[in-house]
């Protein structure tokens, strides 16, 4: 199981103790929690159908009356979005695709990886071009003025900077400004 650090991953869902003062509910996620690996912080686990990874926090069990803690900051809309997602599982009602990424995003993103991976093991960009665009696509241009080269050089670049931790962004929604 990859454990992200809550200060990574706004969708880290914490899970603590009900208050007393709240009438009891029955616990449907008790027995779906994936592995528990323990941690300074408290207990990681997962809810691997619904693409949530939770935090209990120091004291709490799966098996308890749980409330989540939603820390208010600048993630607060990503931390929202993981909550909808629990409780879609707490319902028993189809997951929600993660939106932090789309269709489109996702593409790019495994083009940028193959790209920088490729030229990491030598391949040179007209190499990487064959292999994600195919030799007839790269063939029907002079390579050195060809937009499948600047591309590639582009993939390639913007794969070695998600590699050098730029990958971190992608486990945030984009805000705008």
């Amino acid at each position: 199981m990859v454990v992200w650090s809550p200060s990574n991953d706004p969708t880290v869902v914490f899970l603590t103790h009900r208050p007393n003062f709240l009438p009891s509910a029955p616990n449907a996620l008790a027995d779906r929690f994936g592995a528990k690996r323990d941690a300074p912080e408290g207990s990681y686990s997962t809810l691997p159908h619904y693409d949530l990874q939770v935090l209990f926090l120091p004291g709490t069990s799966p098996n308890d009356q749980l409330a989540a803690v939603i820390p208010i900051d600048g993630d607060l809309l990503d931390r929202i979005d993981a909550l909808a997602r629990l409780s879609r599982a707490w319902l028993e009602r189809p997951p929600l695709r993660d939106t932090r990424m789309t269709r489109d995003q996702r593409r790019r993103f495994r083009l940028r990886l193959r790209a920088a991976d490729g030229r990491m093991n030598g391949a040179t960009y007209r190499e990487i071009a064959i292999a994600l665009y195919g030799a007839a696509r790269v063939e029907t241009d002079p390579w050195k003025t060809s937009p499948l080269r600047d591309a590639v050089i582009a993939f390639v670049e913007a794969g070695k900077a998600l590699i050098d931790g730029g990958y971190r962004q992608l486990l945030r929604h984009r805000r705008r400004t």
